[in-house]
């Protein structure tokens, strides 16, 4: 486990507390920077408000099968330019538990809080030696490194930092500088897997599969509701009844006409007995052949994802045990 700093003083992009050197100096008056509400002189409510802040409970309970729903890579994460080549919109969230989650369109991202810029902060109340968080302090400085690591691979660029700080977005406080953005984030490099959390070892996870395997997993029918509206439920409905009741009607309509070309006097209409027996026989066949290629398109689609998802399982575990 990684218990020195994630990065040197020289390199820090806050130094608000550059004049507190030990948790017996911290003055009353001294707040969490970004956080003028939160005393540091309170351990008490500075635990509560980190947790709520770093800690996501949900995903980390769930971490031993992430692998299920997302490539095992702590790298699997896409630069900003890149989300915006996918056309996912970036969404800013203070929620940690919805960090890197993406759905359709749009991509939750936590912005970067300065107290984790300072050198400060971590020596006081996320390194080894500090007490101050009790038996949280280990547990939120692995959520934390992990966090913070995350924009390693989401700031890759300089137009990825541009993004970043537009106006709407700021995922980096407005007055750090890209040079100094790439010293610092350059620090994290050493940081492991073995040193994070869970949950950081996995990178942007999919909201429609937190959502299917939440009720397996986390005993609740969802594990972010994205939708408000009734209209908005029923909506994504919509489609697939559709698609049943075309199959459904088509088929029907297929039989109807294969039964009304019997009642067809064969001495009169021949040409046009046969053409109607054989298009509804087509139409039959034809409509049924789709449902069937989309209903195995879905398994193989299903079942390539399982089949990916294990032998990732296999090769991390091979290189788990090399490295021990």
């Amino acid at each position: 486990m990684l218990y020195s700093l994630p990065f040197v003083k020289c390199y820090q992009l806050c130094s608000d507390l550059d004049d507190t050197a030990t948790p017996s100096k911290v003055k009353p008056t001294t707040t969490l920077p970004g956080h003028p509400y939160i005393k540091l002189d309170t351990p008490s409510i500075l635990r509560s408000f980190l947790e709520k802040e770093l800690y996501a409970r949900d995903l980390e309970a769930i971490a031993p099968y992430l692998w299920v729903m997302s490539t095992q890579s702590s790298s699997n994460i896409n630069p900003l330019h890149r989300q915006k080549v996918k056309g996912r919109e970036i969404v800013v969230t203070e929620d940690p538990r919805l960090h890197l989650v993406w759905i359709h369109d749009r991509i939750f991202i936590k912005p970067l809080p300065r107290y984790l810029l300072s050198y400060a902060f971590w020596d006081l109340f996320l390194s080894g030696k500090s007490t101050e968080l009790g038996d949280l302090c280990a547990v939120l400085r692995s959520a934390a490194l992990g966090y913070l690591r995350t924009y390693r691979y989401l700031i890759q660029h300089e137009t990825d930092f541009f993004i970043a700080q537009q106006e709407h977005l700021r995922l980096v406080p407005k007055d750090v500088d890209w040079p100094r953005f790439c010293d610092f984030i350059s620090e994290l490099d050493r940081v492991r897997d073995v040193d994070v959390s869970g949950r950081y070892c996995y990178g942007e996870i999919r909201l429609s599969r937190l959502n299917f395997y939440a009720p397996f997993l986390l005993r609740r029918f969802y594990y972010e509701q994205v939708h408000g509206q009734y209209s908005d439920i029923f909506g994504r409905f919509y489609g697939p009844v559709l698609f049943v009741f075309a199959v459904v009607t088509t088929l029907l309509n297929s039989m109807q006409v294969g039964m009304a070309v019997e009642q067809v006097s064969s001495e009169h209409w021949v040409a046009f007995w046969t053409t109607s027996r054989w298009f509804s026989i087509l139409s039959l066949t034809g409509t049924a052949l789709i449902a069937l290629a989309f209903i195995l398109l879905w398994m193989f689609i299903f079942i390539d994802e399982w089949i990916y998802a294990i032998k990732c399982l296999r090769k991390r575990r091979r290189e788990e045990v090399c490295c021990t």
